[in-house]
């Protein structure tokens, strides 16, 4: 099946051929877009209307083709000061209707010749709508995209030779390759040892503002290496991959939970938070990609609309109502925050053991699967990092 948007004849005329065939041979016409050549990855869409930039540079995105559900893309061009890291991480991206001249006062380049400077293969004109209700029914999938090759077939047969998400542990190909320290802004409250999994740039920002020094350390981390910078707590970030094929920063997090180092995540922080207290994860249908996703904080009754970038999430045991919790050797483990869309677990606390009425102990770690870093937004839940502070002072004082 061939699918194609309608676009006018100049932009066509203006960009050479492109197509994009998924691994069940879905096939869309359309126009280059960004670099010339192939490239492959996971097919996944993004609900943001806005914060494109922030998409394109997170590191989450690593090995991604990324379909913008949004049909216009590239209006605020590019500038180097909202980067999120060095470079752009997607390996595709796919749009319907490119701006064709950026206009912003901050716009320093187009999103067209930024993709072509990082070697980043697009593709244009394409029926995103057609494209993101498919991924919808079928679930994320491995992609192809080429300006050089015209034959769908035998474009499909190197997309089914590509490697798949499930089983990859990409975190070290994103990560610092050597520590370093964002300095607290005003007075030092705290130490923090932020494991670089694919960390933002505004993570280290949103800390530093709180005052709190933050030792950026590679995913390669042990825990000697962690207790070296004396950390008040321990954090881990976003980052690309599949939980369960990360072993290496899970031993590391259980190291530090058996030390009782207070601990916060975010993202794929959050999922291997889940596996270090025992629990499994899952690779969902099509994901949560977007800047408007409704999560209820369990600990507060409020309602947060978040930014989401993830493929798999954390298992709760069946039977185990999200209002009980699960004992761990570290505590007891609670789901603090649920995506009200379909009841995913988005957060997760542990808690001193219950008292012997019942109620929970005190609060030792946690950790969620949505971004409260967003650059672009929303910020309804920029809090995290003070109920993160507040922590630490709680232990400290302790």
């Amino acid at each position: 099946m061939h699918s194609r948007a309608t676009s006018s004849p100049a932009q066509s005329s203006a960009r050479p051929a492109a197509i994009l065939v998924l691994e069940d041979g879905r096939t869309f016409q359309g126009d280059a877009y960004g670099a010339a050549g192939e490239t492959f990855g996971e097919a996944v869409f993004s609900t943001g209307m806005t914060g494109y930039q922030e998409t394109l540079t997170d590191p989450s995105y690593h090995r991604q083709v990324v379909v913008m559900t949004a049909p216009h893309i590239g209006n605020t061009g590019m500038n180097d000061d909202d980067r999120e890291s060095q470079r752009i991480w997607v390996s595709g991206y796919v749009v319907r209707d490119p701006a064709r001249v950026p206009s912003n006062w901050r716009s320093q380049h187009s999103l067209d010749d930024a993709l072509r400077e990082q070697g980043v293969v697009g593709i244009s004109g394409v029926d995103t709508r057609a494209l993101t209700r498919h991924l919808r029914e079928r679930g994320a999938m491995r992609v192809g995209i080429s300006t050089t090759e015209t034959d769908p077939e035998a474009l499909l047969g190197r997309v089914r030779d590509s490697g798949r998400m499930a089983g990859a542990n990409l975190s070290a190909e994103v990560s610092t390759a050597t520590s370093y320290v964002a300095p607290a802004k005003g007075q030092r409250r705290f130490t923090v040892a932020a494991v670089d999994l694919g960390i933002k740039a505004n993570t280290p920002r949103m800390m530093t503002e709180r005052g709190i020094e933050v030792h950026v350390l590679p995913a390669t981390s042990t825990i000697d290496d962690v207790l070296a910078v004396e950390p008040d707590g321990l954090f881990f970030s976003n980052g690309p991959g599949d939980p369960a094929a990360t072993t290496q920063q899970v031993a590391l997090l259980q190291a530090a939970l058996e030390r009782g180092l207070p601990y916060f995540g975010i993202c794929f922080g959050n999922q291997l938070f889940g596996r270090a207290l025992g629990l499994g994860t899952y690779k969902l249908k099509y994901g949560h990609r977007g800047i408007n996703q409704p999560v209820m904080d369990r600990t507060t009754g409020k309602v947060e609309v978040t930014a989401h970038n993830h493929g798999f999430a954390v298992q709760w045991p069946e039977g185990v109502g999200r209002d009980e919790s699960v004992p761990t050797p570290y505590g007891a483990a609670t789901v603090s925050h649920v995506c009200l869309n379909d009841d995913v677990v988005e957060g997760l606390e542990l808690r001193a053991p219950a008292s012997s009425g019942g109620e929970p102990g005190e609060l030792l770690s946690f950790s969620v699967q949505y971004h409260p870093e967003a650059a672009a937004g929303p910020h309804d839940a920029a809090y995290l990092f003070d109920r993160f502070c507040q922590l630490m002072t709680e232990r400290k004082g302790s």
